[in-house]
């Protein structure tokens, strides 16, 4: 059986087993996390697979599976104590300014910059609900990239803010296009790779040093400043999809 909607996976959930495909996403719902164990674990193929699912889904996932494409000393924040060990070791290594994603928060809206460590720690540390989040040291970005790519299509444009850390353009940013160079194109397939996506929107930093690290990356997200129209995006990821799904990949 090959299902394409998710409300067709639902109606057919308990019968489905080897042999059968679901291309689609399931929805962000606190059930997503079992839905996929159990499907997976029943032998369900999934296009895009769970491992890409769940990592599209969480800030912190990324964080923990997609770490070594990331800014040096991320870490994945999930209780008090934890945070505590993360602000000493960054006062011990001489890191003054930190940034913190909130989980499942997008458009800049969860990214919070602290100038003082120990702020950090005061407020964070009194609210259990904030947790878990992923930290990060404060870099010094010369250049915020967004990058779409989907089979054989690649585009990617910079996104600048003069008045604002944050470069997401739902914040006030703005975009050029960007023309990658084949070390960020490598590096963007060892992501996709290493996280079993077949398309994806990924943000890259680079900083004033020249380093390039990993910021976020989804399978879906915001097309503000990009060429291609969501319909036209759409069309293509589905054609991935169905390719995959024929190949047996």
């Amino acid at each position: 059986m090959i299902i394409h909607r998710f409300s067709q996976l639902t109606q057919a959930f308990h019968d489905l087993g080897p042999g059968d495909l679901f291309i689609g996403q399931v929805p962000p719902t606190y059930l997503k996390p079992a839905m996929l164990i159990d499907l997976m674990a029943r032998g369900v193929r999934l296009l895009p697979s769970a491992g890409a699912q769940m990592v599209s889904a969480s800030k912190t996932a990324q964080a923990l599976i997609l770490k070594p494409w990331m800014a040096p000393e991320t870490r994945v924040i999930d209780r008090r104590k934890t945070l505590l060990d993360a602000v000493t070791d960054y006062e011990r290594k001489g890191i003054g300014a930190a940034v913190t994603k909130a989980e499942r928060q997008h458009c800049g809206h969860g990214v919070r910059k602290w100038d003082q460590l120990e702020t950090l720690y005061n407020c964070l540390s009194l609210d259990g609900h904030h947790y878990p989040f992923v930290l990060q040291p404060f870099l010094q970005v010369e250049t915020d990239l967004r990058i779409i790519a989907v089979g054989d299509y690649w585009e990617a444009y910079a996104r600048c803010n003069p008045i604002g850390f944050r470069k997401n353009l739902a914040a006030g940013g703005e975009s050029r296009p960007y023309t990658l160079d084949l070390s960020q194109k490598a590096l963007c397939r060892q992501i996709m790779d290493r996280a079993e996506m077949p398309f994806a929107h990924i943000d890259l930093v680079i900083t004033s040093d020249g380093a390039t690290y990993l910021s976020e990356v989804s399978l879906s997200g915001g097309l503000r400043g990009a060429a291609i129209s969501g319909a036209e995006l759409t069309e293509l990821k589905q054609a991935r999809l169905m390719a995959l799904a024929e190949s047996g990949s």
